[in-house]
């Protein structure tokens, strides 16, 4: 399956973030291990700290109650005892606000307990030195020392642990993050080399866009200029054939009324087809020129046009014919469009034309025309930009000859007859000039029949039209 460029861009963007992101995280749980490390280690050596001042504290107060058991002189009292419990004291509330551990914080009841009978031991003995036993001090002190290595011990053991982790994570983290930076760069390398590639593709694109566009406006200019002389050659040619057909038809009309009687019977048939024949031709000349200009549309003859209306007054023109039929027509009333009035007239004009020229000869003639409203999207337009516009189809049903299906499309090209002169009247060119009308309105026409049972042509159009920036 192939993947397109944006969308491998998009992947690759997309997995340099999460690695990008994933590193992050990575690195932030690292660092904070780390400042957790950092704040435990502080906190052993806090704790270790305070604990070896209150053992020195303690050290030297028993120092001084043997210097004065010894001595009997006062300076070793210097300071009291009670101070030196009140400093100790301090020490012990300091080592407990730091503490939050809870093995630790009973370690600090059996402490005090300790302390207080150690501070009992020192009293005692500056009040009497012959009361405390050097023995007594000596353990007391022992107790004390171990509970401070106790405890001295419990912090160095997290603070391992501690390390340990970190350690752990700190090996994990350097090759992680390496492989995810690796991958980031080969995905941005990737990503700018091929972003490169389809920048100078899109430049070499636009560049040809560009020489298409300057090669087409050529061409249009090209063609606009063949049409502006196809166009006034169809114009010099028709009056330059009808000048010619007018004389063909002028000296036919006098040798008939002259010499008709003086000419053979086969002579005249022959004149009659002359004359036949020049009326075709004149017809055809006018058709083709009605052709060329039909379809004509800018911007200045689209205006809002009522349908309902405008079918009043071709109705009206066709009045004679379709009395001639015995035709009825029955429509529906229809929304207003916007248009070339003239083109549309001159459309329905030739739709109905047609389906009075092509009555059955076994049944009155009937016409139904019928309207519907659909967005672009319902009557299949090409283009999205039209898929919810609003477009109205319009069919005309008759109840005449019909057609075969296999020519639905081929009754819209000019020139095209399913019917021999002989049978019925025309150049072929009534529907190409109606499907010419169609294109130039944005719009659609389309054919079905059933020999023998009648045709129908639907119309569709769109109620406003598209005007180009």
């Amino acid at each position: 399956m192939h993947i397109s460029i944006h969308k491998k861009i998009r992947v690759g963007f997309f997995i340099a973030f999460t690695a990008i992101v994933g590193a992050s995280v990575v690195s932030y749980l690292i660092a904070k291990n780390l400042q957790h490390n950092a704040s435990r280690l502080q906190h052993a050596v806090e704790v270790s700290k305070r604990l070896e001042l209150i053992s020195r504290h303690l050290k030297d107060a028993e120092s001084a109650i043997r210097g004065y058991n010894i001595t009997h002189q006062q300076e070793f009292l210097r300071p009291s005892m009670e101070e030196r419990s009140v400093k100790i004291e301090s020490e012990y509330r300091k080592l407990r606000r730091i503490i939050d551990d809870p093995p630790q914080q009973k370690n600090l009841d059996t402490l005090k307990d300790l302390l207080d009978v150690k501070y009992g031991q020192l009293l005692a003995g500056a009040r009497d030195p012959r009361i405390a036993t050097v023995k007594e001090g000596e353990l007391s002190m022992d107790r004390i020392d171990r509970k401070m290595q106790d405890m001295i011990a419990i912090e160095e053991a997290q603070l391992t642990e501690k390390s340990r982790l970190f350690t752990f994570f700190s090996n994990l983290w350097i090759p992680v993050v390496f492989i995810i930076s690796l991958i980031a760069i080969i995905i941005g390398i990737y990503s700018y080399v091929t972003l490169n590639r389809e920048f100078r593709l899109q430049l070499h694109i636009e560049s040809r866009m560009r020489s298409y566009q300057r090669e087409l406006q050529e061409n249009i200019n090209l063609l606009n200029k063949s049409n502006q002389e196809l166009e006034q050659f169809a114009y010099v040619a028709s009056h330059d054939l009808q000048e010619p057909l007018r004389k063909i038809s002028t000296f036919s009309d006098r040798l008939l009324l002259k010499y008709r009687e003086d000419l053979p019977a086969e002579a005249g048939q022959l004149v009659d087809r002359m004359i036949s024949a020049v009326g075709r031709m004149r017809v055809l000349i006018n058709d083709l020129l009605v052709f060329s200009r039909a379809g004509r549309i800018t911007p200045d003859t689209i205006a809002e046009v009522d349908l309902n209306e405008l079918l009043r007054d071709v109705l009206g023109d066709l009045e004679a014919p379709l009395q001639e039929k015995k035709g009825a027509v029955s429509t529906d009333k229809l929304p207003a469009v916007e248009g070339s009035d003239t083109g549309l007239h001159q459309l329905f004009q030739n739709i109905l034309s047609n389906s009075i020229k092509f009555a059955s000869p076994d049944r009155p003639l009937e016409i139904r025309i019928t309207g519907e409203t659909l967005t672009g999207a319902e009557v299949r337009v090409p283009s999205e930009k039209r898929a919810q516009e609003k477009y109205l189809r319009i069919r005309v049903q008759d109840n005449g000859i019909g057609f075969d299906p296999a020519y639905a499309d081929r009754i819209f090209l000019i020139f095209q007859r399913l019917h021999g002169v002989s049978e019925y009247k025309g150049t072929g060119i009534g529907l190409a000039i109606c499907k010419k009308i169609a294109d130039a309105h944005q719009g659609f026409i389309s054919a079905e029949g059933e020999p023998g049972k009648g045709a129908a042509f639907i119309i569709t159009l769109p109620l406003r039209q598209l005007r180009e920036d």
